[in-house]
């Protein structure tokens, strides 16, 4: 069903595009040679049907884009919660918080088992440039 109201959304998108660049604008458009060639209906019809048809076209579009969203497929997954939460959820409860080597020292800033780890001091770091 979705894809079958996508396949309708394309066909009247095109059939809009069309119908849009066939009208008469202030330039002239791609209307005037339709309507010198089009003696059964005229130039004044010819017009009222163009833009009869770019408003049921426009308003059938505007009908299958909300009806699509009512027919969008759900899978199981979505019906349990988004599988963000899925992935908060099913998180390993025991992760380890790598250690980094401290500044300069080569070593663990943690310093090894049972040590506390102190706040180091932030210093800005001026060079020729940033001056």
């Amino acid at each position: 069903m979705y894809i079958a109201i996508t396949v309708l959304i394309v066909i009247v998108s095109f059939l809009l595009i069309l119908i849009v660049l066939v009208q008469n604008s202030k330039g002239g458009g791609l209307a005037s040679s339709f309507a010198s060639s089009n003696q059964i209906m005229g130039v004044k019809k010819t017009t009222d049907f163009l833009e009869k048809a770019t408003w049921t076209l426009a308003g059938g579009l505007l009908v299958l884009c909300i009806f699509t969203a009512f027919v969008i497929p759900r899978g199981a997954a979505s019906s349990n919660g988004s599988a963000i939460q899925e992935q908060v959820l099913n998180a390993p409860s025991n992760q380890v918080i790598p250690t980094f080597p401290g500044p300069g020292t080569g070593t663990p800033a943690t310093g090894g088992e049972g040590a506390t780890q102190e706040a180091l001091p932030i210093t800005p770091v001026i060079t020729p440039e940033s001056e």
